[in-house]
Formats: structure tokens, sequence, C-alpha cells
């Protein structure tokens, strides 16, 4: 009983924060604040970009006159416009909180929230070639069939890329199936690689390819048909981290020939505000948006659970407006 109470009042000083924050903010905007008529840029993962736009509406219901412009791309390309290329954005999204973590902290970026969540699932549609007989327990052996093709993203650009290789490493263990792993990699070749997972969604609605990895809130947004993979397999439950991080993938680092091992972990995205940014306040009031109440309704809705509140391994480096919004790692929930 204590602890429900104690869950009921952070979840009510977290609407009251939200709450107050927005009528300021919209109080500010009638009283003439300097960013009202900003350009607000957002650099996002793929999967991202159906709850983004949602959150991006709401927010020109307080801010009608910002112009909000949304690049998405792989994870680690949208980082790496930052960190690489020097490109400015105010709010940075990921698939994955450690591409924050590894390519942008503490250079160009100071924090990394985590705030929703997903699992890897095999998309595909009524016309896919074996989508009669494809199940939790055979896919392996349907897309190793000869006639039957899939897709999946690039592990050098897009978490989904890596965390695919990872489901083959887990699944080879779950369906006690040796070297399935490879079979799956060499089967899929590099024909129907792509930057992002959702890259590939033509090819798939095409009837390119049969079968797609990719995030199962992306699947929902698009109406596809999908298969819902063990939870020892979908990179999904935090109970399961430590099953999942016996899987892991070799992918480029920062600098040219550098390497990083990306071990198996729960799906976690993260959100930032970059050094560079140039709109620092409606930068914060976007993200606080985003971690509302009213923003993980929209989250939910696209089919991602949602951390709340949001976490951060960073909270004395949060703008002051964020901080009721999100709690410290290791904090007992």
């Amino acid at each position: 009983m204590k602890k429900a109470c104690r869950i009921a009042l952070r979840m009510m000083t977290i609407f009251l924060a939200a709450f107050a924050f927005f009528v300021g903010l919209a109080f500010s905007r009638d009283r003439g604040s300097k960013d009202v008529r900003g350009e607000l840029i957002i650099f996002h993962a793929g999967s991202l970009s159906v709850p983004f736009r949602e959150v991006s509406k709401k927010f020109n219901e307080i801010y009608p006159d910002v112009s909000i412009k949304a690049e998405a791309a792989g994870s680690r390309d949208t980082a790496r416009k930052v960190s690489d290329l020097g490109r400015y954005c105010d709010v940075l999204g990921s698939a994955d909180y450690e591409v924050i973590d590894n390519l942008l902290i503490p250079q160009h970026a100071t924090f990394s929230i985590r705030f929703a969540a997903n699992e890897m699932v095999i998309a595909y549609t009524k016309q896919s070639r074996q989508c009669a007989l494809i199940n939790a327990e055979n896919w392996p052996d349907v897309l190793l069939s000869e006639n039957v093709a899939f897709g999946r993203s690039d592990p050098n650009r897009d978490p989904c890329g890596y965390r695919t290789e990872m489901t083959f490493q887990l699944a080879e263990k779950h369906y006690e199936m040796p070297g399935l792993a490879n079979r799956l990699i060499e089967k899929g070749g590099r024909k129907y690689i792509r930057p992002k997972e959702t890259d590939l969604l033509a090819l798939l609605e095409a009837g390119e390819i049969d079968y797609l990895f990719i995030y199962r809130s992306v699947a929902t947004q698009h109406g596809l048909e999908f298969i819902l993979l063990p939870d020892a397999v979908n990179l999904k439950l935090f109970e399961q981290k430590d099953l999942y991080a016996t899987a892991s993938v070799r992918v480029t680092g920062r600098q040219p020939g550098e390497f990083i091992e990306r071990k198996g972990a729960p799906m976690v995205y993260g959100v930032t505000i970059p050094i560079n940014c140039r709109h620092r306040e409606l930068a914060e009031a976007w993200v606080a948006l985003l971690l509302s109440p009213t923003g993980q309704k929209i989250m939910e809705r696209s089919g991602q659970p949602v951390i709340a509140p949001a976490l951060t391994a960073q909270y004395d480096e949060l703008p002051d407006v964020l901080k009721p919004l999100c709690k410290p790692m290791g904090e007992a929930r």
C-alpha cells in the first residue's frame, strides 16, 4: 500500500510539474517569448517518425508560429550528423540511448534521457511467401527457405541493424540450432540491407522482400502483420538482460578504423538536447512535452511502451524544467 501511494504521489508530482510548465510556456508566448518564431530542428531515429510528428503537432498548439523541421535517419547516422558533420539540431532522439552516451557525451551532449522501450518482431504482408505457415517457432526455417527473401538495416548505421544480428544469436541459443546466426546473415547478404529499418518498408510492401526485422512499434504504425518472438529473443524484457548480454555485435566507433562491441540489452530509447542547440528554451519545452503524460500517451498509441518517469544517468546535467519529469538511474522505483 505504501509503495502504491509513493507511485501515485510521484505520478501526481510529474503531472503537476508538466502542467505548470506548459501553462508557463503559454503565458510566456503571450508575453512575447524570444524564440516563439524560431525554427526547431529535430534529428531522430526512423522508428520515432510517427510519435515525434504527433508530439510536434501538440507543441504547435502551444507555439503555432514555431517551424519544426524533423529529419529521420538511423540513430548512429543521426548522432554522427552532430559529432562528425558539425550539423546543429535542437533535439535528438535515438532508438538506443547508448548511441547518445557513446557518440555524443561529453563533447556534443551532456545528458541522455531514457524514455521509451520496444521489441524486435518479424514483419510481413499477406502476400509474403509462406506467410500462412510461419510462426514464432518455425521462422528460422521459413527465412532460410530458398525462395524467401528478408531485409534488415545496417548495423553500423542503425540500432535495429545490430539488434537484428543479436536476435539471430539469441535465436540460435533459444532454438538450439548451431550456426543459425551465421546462416541467416549469409542468407540475407547485403542486397536487402538499408541504412535504417524504415527504408525497407517500401520493399516489403512491393513484395521485393517477404519479411523484415523491425521494431514492433513501426510494424504497428504501418498496419503490418508480424510475428512476436519469444522473450528470450526479442530484446524486450529487463528481466532477461543477462541473457541478452550474451549476444554481441562489432560496429564502427567514433573514429575511422575504430570499433565498438555492442552487447545485447533490453531496448531503451534516448533523447537529448545537443550542446550546439540554437533554441534551447524551445528544445527544453519540446522534450518536456514528450516526457509529459500527453507525450507518453502519444508514444503508447504508437505502439511503444514508455518509461515513466523517464530515467537518466546524468540527472544533475538536466535543465531544471526537465528534472521533475525524470529520476536518476538507480533510484528505487
